[in-house]
Formats: structure tokens, C-alpha cells, sequence
């Protein structure tokens, strides 16, 4: 059995003692203090000697917690350079108005959150009032800050845009009411409020994900000399309840790595999540300072407010630091409710120290500290880590500021686990609240019980003292603009012409394809610049490693050693103005890549053209909540989903076989999705997407869309473009007929029976084999027609469907396309039937699919194909059902066929 006081073996047993003896006098000195001061008074000692060896610059592991007190003692912090007094009144009249907006909403049962902003309004306020650079600011123009407000707290910032003037009553009114037009969103929503929010954040645990990667963002459009934005800043406002999504924690190493000292995380620590506390247990403080810490952040801790001061002054022994260190967070929130006696019980009693310590305290006292006492309601201690944070260099900051969830707004809400879902105050909370706030509005202001709105006037000190701040900080925010910047200008039309005469007898595969036609554009004199290519670790999967060299990899350290390919032609190069991200194995942070990106024409008023190139499998199924964000903040780019399919991706089985991504993304309004089958198809949508959103888009056309493109690794033949008119318009609208039967060459019997073979990607190529089956073996002749897009098709149709209750006569394109087709239709991908079916009903002809439905499989191509019913014999004895079915074709011929096959 091991000895507990052996001395247990040490990492420094491997390296040289130069002295020994000196080694020994220091522990010695160690256990002695401990002897005869006790082990609290020894750690302090350490404490004070790893500060000053880290002022003095000795490298040493830093300490993964400190003490539950403020980083920042009431004598460090610095005065507020402004007038506290009218900003503690500008602060009480959006206290007000967030409650009574959402209040007022109550009666038409719209919800709202009500405690969020009420313990977080310090935190936002001394921002707007000192901090938080708007659009015109100097020496960031046309960028300012970036905010990322918690989703929960929009009443808040609507309120202070109504005490603006941005806003007025009737919006307030129409809090979470948007279908009349004049209403004001849930939750961040830039969609639906494009003037005021920039970035949606209420799908909780991708703002923090988000922030990190625009603050990556700003230095690589920096570094590469697109714009200098090294004077914005990043906030990102979070509760501590959201820190235990994974993303929220995601790429807080990547911060650190990348020395993101432009980026500050304001963690709202109420001791609350949605139902109750978020470590009823422990204490969420310290768990988030260790784990930030731990990944290299500068922490700053505003905990208690001045009220603490007096008692930290008389914990002489460290007894009341040990308290406040081993209570737990639900224990903390209960002594905000209960009296006096109770605290002096069971928080004092614990330590005979303390309770000496209390009974110099008066029960006021006591109250004042643990009821309302808190460093983030306090300007001057959040400014002071503001102003801390902004002035750390590199690494990024993050402040842990505690609250009281429902602060100001009553016993009945203040810290009670069901204030999340509290919706309203009565009329007389809001009388005790107005007094607490001492706002000048009288009884007779509540007309038949409604709370009323209140406002000092538009030419009232404290409207002037706001417009006066925010225009000193460069203009309102959160602010969102479109800056009138000209189109860019098309590429060379040989980039895509030169897809347009085919492959020839070389076999090439459409996602090479794809990479081809962007070297071509990354060359592009005006344009090419522009590209962010966006890549999780798989670029010579993709093929992409050509580009290494000739456009380097981002690194903000620039290449700091010899590459092990330096002699190779496509070696690995970084650089710190490197125009390709390559984000290592992370799709969730290459997707918060593409949405800085895909925004910059916004943020920046620069705009770039992102392309993410992804395992089709790992996109939409891992990161579809990205991909919603991304259309909510109006994003534009091109993500391509590579080695896409279910039978395609040969091997690698049922975790990468891909048959539904075009499911998930035809959910997405903002998505446009496109399954091409051949490179000129691809060179096509490439161009028009570029038109739609970084050019010249037509009227009626919504430039804020993004489009998925599937591509495949299969290599194939790749056909010239068919001639004719209107193949690029098929081509973009969604389907196009590639060849007819007789076009094909494949002789068929005058007056035989005909079918229409649909196919999109890769199955164009099975149903072409299928055709020529048909002809040879059967006497049917096929036409063959390519669906580049079953959602755009979709959506036509749906508008078509639309346009018909509004008294317009309109026809969907499908029907437009195959109009006068003859037989039956019969559509195959390598996706679920549920793709190609989206388009049934408006189809005229007689429809049938068919599609990889079910879980993937290791195989080869054929073997997966033959066993999901999609190769070319399987959609022959289909295409035979159909005819026969109509009495076109023998029923045997049906059973002959499947034997023929053996199917």
C-alpha cells in the first residue's frame, strides 16, 4: 500500500538540481509558514511570489483560478469619463421601457424575456456610453465594432433605441408582432431588422463561435491589405448558462493561438440558466476562468460590487475568501432572497472568524451585499475591465461579471429560478420599480392598468447626452449598413467558356472540375483577390493543393520553419497575407469562417466571395444551424459539398455516404441548391451566382442568398454543352433536356414507347446508360433530361402556386419545361426519393423516382448502386414498370428484365 506522505515522484526529478541545498531552504520555508500560519497564509504567499515573477517576466505556468474577487481592486479602478448620474438616468428609462414593452406585449401572448437585460444593463450600457465604436468611427470607418448582443436581451437595446429616437412607440407596440410590417423582431434578426442587428446570436453557443472567427476574420482582411480594420473591436455578450454549448468553447484555443487580443467575451454571469442555476453544485465563475485560462485568454473578474469593500478590509485571516470560494452558485442565489438572520446563520456561521466579522456588520449591511451588490451593476467596475480589456495585448479578454438575473425589477422576479419565463410585471411592481429607479412618471400615467412608455423628451439632458456620446463614438449602434459600393465587375467569360467544349476522352471528376474553374478565378485581375478559399483540413482530398503555393495559407505567424515538401512544386506554404483558410478539422469553425466572410460587403463594406468546400456527409448534417444563422445574417458565397452522394464516395461507408444533404438543404429559404451533373453546368451556376449576388441582380431578385453546390469524385466524362437556346437558363432555373433519343444516336423502332429519364449529378450518367438499355434491348425510346436544381424547381413552383390566389396567371417552369414530353417521368439522384419528389405535383406526366434511400455502405460504386436500386438495369426494369403500367410494354417484359439483370 502506498505511503500518503512519501514523496511522491516530480516532472523536475528528470532535469538537474544546481543547488540542492537552496532548493531544500525553500521548501523548508514553505512548510514552516504553513506550520505556524496555517496553509491559507502559505498559499498566499505563493500567490504573491508567482505575481511578482510573472511582472518580472519569469516564464512560469500560470494558476488556472485566482480567488472569487474582482481582478481589479475599487483603488486600480479608473473614474468614468463621463457623467455618471445622467447615464444612471438614461439606464433607468431602459429599464423601464424593456420591461413595459415586453409587459405590454403580454396580452397578445407573444412572450419575452424581461430578467436578461434587467442584470445585464450595466454591461451594455457603459459600452453604447464609452466604448462601443459605431460606423463613422474615425479610425475605424465604415466598420466600427462589432456587437454580439445576447439574444435575450433585445428589449434592452430596443428600448435604447426608442430613448434615441430609432425607434418610436408603435414599434415598441409591435415587440415580437412582425407580420404587419412595422414590427420589431424576437431576437437579433438581421434579417427581419437589417438597419439595427448585424449579427443573430440567439441559437446559443454560435455568437461565441462567430466572434471568435470575425475577430480572425478583421486581421486576415488586415494582413492580406483588403482594408485595415485593426481598430475594430469585438464584443461578444454571453450568459453563462450558454457556455455549456460545445461551440461556445470551441475555438477559444484558436483565439489565444492567433493572439486575437481585438476580441473581448462579456460572460453575464447571473448564476441562472433557463429553468434554474447553471452549477447549483459548484461554482460556474471559477469553472469558466480555469477553462479560459487554460486556453490562454486574459480573464478579468468583476464579481462584487463596492459594498464588498468593508468586509474584504476586515477578513484579516482569508476566512471570508475561503467562504465565498467553497459556497455553492445555488446558495448564492438563495441568500439574494432570504433575510438577514439567515445569511448571519448560515453564511457567517460556518467559520468563527466570520461570525466575529458579522457582528460588526449592521443587517442593512449585510443585505446591501449579498441582495444587490454585484460588480457587474456597477459602471465604474465594469469600465474598469472594459478599459482593462482594451488594453491587454495578445491574447484575447474575457470578463466574468457577476449578477442578479431580474435585478431592479422586484422580489417577485430577482433571482427566482422561473424569471426566464416571467413575461410581465403588475402595475403595482411597476410602481416599486419606478421608485426604486426614481423615474418621474405618476400613478395617473397607467391608463386602464397598461404600463406606460417613458421618455424624458427628444430635447431632454439625457437624450442629448446620449446622441452626444454615440456621436462622439462614431454613430448609433448596433448598427447595421450596406455601403453603396459599385458591382464587381464579372471574371473573363473564357474562365467559364472554357468548360463549355467538354473533356474530351479524359475522365474528370465535377468537384476537380470545380476546383479548376476557381484557379482560373482566383487569377482574375479585379476579382480574384476576393475569393476566401474556406477548407476543414481536406484540400488534397479535394485536390486542392495546387492552390498551396500560388496563394498560401493564412497564418498571422506567417511560415516560422521549413516546410517538409519545401522542394515539392504544390508545397505547404503559409504566409501571413495567405488568401486560403485552412481551418483543420472543423466544420463548425470553417462555417463561422464563411459567415464573416460572406458578410464582409456588410460589416466592411468590403465585398468578398467565400467558397467552403466540405465532405458533403459533414456540412448541412453537422453545421445546418450555421447555415440558418448564415442566412439571417444575409450572408452570400458558395458552399460546396465534395464527394457528395450515397453511392459516389467508394469505401468509406455508412457515416460519409451522403443521400440527404439537399433534404436538409432545401429547409433553408436563403439556400439556392444545385446538383450539377457536368462541368459546364457548374461553370454556369458559377457565373449566374456571382451575377445574383456580387453583381448586377435582376429585379425581383434577392441578392442575400447563398448557394450548395453537390459535387462528386467519380471520375467521368464531361460533354461539351448541348446547343441551343435556353440551356443556361434550364441550367439555372433547374432542369434542361440534355438529349433526346434520337439525338443520342440509339436506334428505336418508329412510334416506340418513350419516357422521360430525370437525372441530377452523378445518376445523369446512369440514367444515359440507361437510355442507350432501353433503346438496344427494349425498343423504349428515353429522352434524357438534366435536373440541375429539384429545390429551385420547387420554388418556382411555389411562388407559381402563390401567384395563382392572387388572381396572376403564371406557370411553373417544370411544367413550362416539360410541356408536350411524351410518356410516363421517372427521376433518379443519388439522394433519398424525397429530393427528386419534391417537384411531383406539378409535374403533369405520369411520375415515379427512384433514389438511395436508407443508411450507406461500404462498397464499390456498382455493388452500392446495385444494392440502393439506382444503377442503369435498375432504372430500366423501373422505366419498364412505368410503360407497362400503361399498357405501352408487355407486363412480362417487367419480370424479364429483373431476371435478365438479376436484379
Amino acid at each position: 500500500m502506498t505511503d500518503p506522505n512519501a514523496i511522491q515522484p516530480s516532472a523536475l526529478d528528470q532535469l538537474p538540481d544546481r543547488d540542492p541545498e537552496e532548493t531544500a531552504e525553500w521548501q523548508a520555508s514553505l512548510d514552516a509558514v504553513a506550520k505556524a500560519a496555517g496553509p491559507h497564509r502559505a498559499a498566499y504567499l505563493m500567490r504573491r511570489t508567482l505575481e511578482r515573477a510573472e511582472g518580472a517576466g519569469i516564464a512560469l505556468p500560470k494558476l488556472l483560478e485566482t480567488d472569487y474577487v474582482n481582478t481589479i481592486p475599487t483603488a486600480a479602478e479608473p473614474a468614468i469619463d463621463g457623467d455618471e448620474e445622467m447615464e444612471a438616468r438614461i439606464t433607468a428609462w431602459n429599464r423601464w421601457n424593456a420591461a413595459a414593452m415586453v409587459t405590454r406585449g403580454s396580452k397578445y401572448g407573444v412572450g419575452g424575456h424581461i430578467a436578461t437585460f434587467a442584470s445585464a444593463a450595466w454591461l451594455y450600457e457603459t459600452g453604447f456610453n464609452h466604448f462601443f465604436k459605431g460606423k463613422d468611427s474615425g479610425d475605424a470607418a465604415g466598420s466600427g465594432d462589432q456587437l454580439y448582443i445576447q439574444g435575450h436581451a433585445s428589449p434592452g437595446i430596443y428600448a435604447r433605441a426608442f430613448l434615441d429616437g430609432r425607434l418610436n412607440a408603435d414599434h415598441l407596440d409591435n415587440f415580437r408582432r412582425e407580420s404587419g410590417g412595422n414590427g420589431l423582431p424576437s431576437y437579433p434578426h438581421p434579417r427581419r431588422l437589417p438597419w439595427l442587428w448585424e449579427f443573430p446570436t440567439v441559437s446559443m453557443g454560435l455568437g461565441p463561435l462567430s466572434a471568435i472567427y470575425q475577430a480572425r476574420f478583421n486581421r486576415y482582411l488586415t494582413n492580406r491589405g483588403i482594408k485595415d480594420v485593426s481598430s475594430s473591436h469585438v464584443w461578444a455578450f454571453l450568459g453563462d448558462g450558454e457556455m455549456d454549448e460545445p461551440e461556445s468553447t470551441a475555438a477559444l484555443a484558436l483565439a489565444a493561438r492567433e493572439e486575437l487580443d481585438n476580441l473581448t467575451f462579456v460572460i453575464n454571469c447571473n448564476l441562472q440558466r433557463l429553468d434554474g442555476p447553471v452549477r447549483a453544485n459548484f461554482k460556474i465563475v471559477q469553472e469558466l476562468e480555469a477553462q479560459f485560462r487554460g486556453a490562454g485568454w486574459n480573464v478579468v473578474k468583476t464579481l462584487w460590487g463596492s459594498a464588498w469593500d468593508e468586509l474584504f478590509q476586515l477578513d484579516t485571516t482569508g476566512a471570508l475568501v475561503r467562504r465565498l470560494r467553497e459556497v455553492p452558485d445555488a446558495q448564492i442565489q438563495t441568500y439574494q432572497t432570504r433575510d438577514a438572520a439567515y445569511i448571519r446563520q448560515d453564511f457567517f456561521g460556518k467559520d468563527p472568524a466570520l461570525v466575529e466579522m458579522a457582528k460588526l456588520l449592521s443587517d442593512d449591511k449585510i443585505l446591501e451585499c449579498f441582495h444587490v451588490s454585484r460588480g457587474g451593476h456597477e459602471p465604474r467596475k465594469v469600465y474598469a475591465a472594459y478599459r482593462a480589456a482594451l488594453a491587454h495585448k495578445g491574447a484575447p479578454t474575457v470578463i466574468l461579471a457577476q449578477t442578479v438575473k431580474g435585478h431592479t425589477l422586484g422580489e417577485g422576479f430577482a433571482s427566482k429560478n422561473a424569471n426566464h419565463q416571467m413575461k410581465k410585471l403588475s402595475v403595482d411592481e411597476f410602481k416599486a420599480m419606478r421608485d426604486l429607479l426614481d423615474l418621474p412618471i405618476k400613478d395617473s400615467d397607467f391608463v386602464d392598468g397598461v404600463v406606460p412608455y417613458g421618455h424624458p423628451g427628444p430635447d431632454s439632458p439625457e437624450v442629448r447626452y446620449l446622441q452626444e456620446r454615440r456621436a462622439a463614438l462614431g454613430g448609433p449602434a448596433p448598427a447595421r449598413r450596406v455601403h453603396p459600393v459599385a458591382p464587381l465587375p464579372a471574371p473573363a467569360e473564357k474562365a467559364f467558356a472554357s468548360f463549355d467544349k467538354g473533356s474530351g476522352s479524359q475522365n474528370v471528376a465535377t468537384t476537380m472540375a470545380f476546383v479548376r474553374l476557381i484557379k482560373d478565378l482566383v487569377r482574375d485581375k479585379e476579382t480574384g483577390k476576393r475569393w476566401v478559399p474556406i477548407v476543414p483540413d481536406e484540400a488534397r482530398t479535394f485536390g486542392m493543393e495546387s492552390l498551396f503555393p500560388s496563394l498560401g495559407i493564412y497564418s498571422p505567424k506567417g511560415q516560422t520553419y521549413e516546410p517538409v515538401d519545401r522542394d515539392q512544386l504544390m508545397y505547404y506554404k503559409e504566409a501571413t497575407n495567405g488568401q486560403i483558410l485552412n481551418e483543420g478539422i472543423t466544420e463548425a469553425g470553417s462555417m463561422a469562417d464563411f459567415i464573416a466572410a460572406s458578410t464582409s460587403y456588410a460589416t466592411h463594406g468590403e465585398p468578398m466571395i467565400p467558397f467552403y468546400i466540405f465532405y458533403s456527409m459533414f456540412g448541412w448534417q453537422r453545421t445546418a444551424d450555421q447555415m440558418w444563422q448564415l442566412g439571417d445574417q444575409l450572408g452570400r458565397g458558395f458552399l460546396i459539398g465534395a464527394t457528395a452522394g450515397r453511392t459516389t464516395l467508394t469505401g468509406e461507408g455508412l457515416q460519409h455516404a451522403d443521400g440527404h444533404s439537399p433534404v436538409i438543404a432545401a429547409t433553408n429559404p436563403a439556400a439556392l441548391t444545385y446538383d450539377p451533373a457536368f462541368a459546364y453546368e457548374i461553370a454556369v451556376i458559377v457565373k449566374d451566382g456571382l451575377r445574383r449576388m456580387y453583381g448586377e441582380a435582376a429585379p425581383g431578385e434577392d441578392p442575400n442568398v447563398f448557394y450548395y453546390l453537390t459535387v462528386y469524385n467519380e471520375p467521368l466524362p464531361q460533354p461539351a454543352k448541348p446547343q441551343g437556346l435556353g440551356i443556361d437558363e434550364g441550367i439555372v432555373k433547374g432542369l434542361y433536356r440534355f438529349n433526346t433519343a434520337e439525338s443520342a444516336g440509339v436506334e428505336v423502332p418508329a412510334n416506340a414507347p418513350r419516357i422521360q429519364l430525370l437525372g441530377s449529378g452523378t445518376a445523369i450518367h446512369w440514367a444515359l446508360e440507361a437510355q442507350k438499355l432501353l433503346a438496344e434491348e427494349w425498343g423504349v425510346a428515353a429522352d434524357v433530361w438534366s435536373a440541375t436544381s429539384w429545390s429551385e424547381l420547387r420554388r418556382d413552383a411555389l411562388e407559381a402556386d402563390a401567384a395563382l390566389l392572387r388572381g396572376e396567371e403564371r406557370v411553373p417552369y417544370v411544367r413550362q419545361a416539360l410541356q408536350g414530353a411524351e410518356g410516363p417521368v421517372l427521376a433518379v439522384s443519388d439522394y433519398m426519393r424525397q429530393v427528386p419528389d419534391q417537384i411531383a405535383q406539378w409535374v403533369e406526366q405520369d411520375w415515379s423516382s427512384l433514389g438511395a434511400d436508407g443508411f450507406g455502405l461500404s462498397d464499390t460504386r456498382e455493388a452500392a448502386r446495385r444494392h440502393f436500386g439506382v444503377d442503369a438495369p435498375s432504372i430500366v426494369v423501373a422505366a419498364l414498370a412505368q410503360l407497362a403500367k400503361r399498357g405501352e410494354v408487355k407486363a412480362t417484359a417487367v419480370k424479364e428484365a429483373r431476371e435478365r439483370y438479376g436484379l
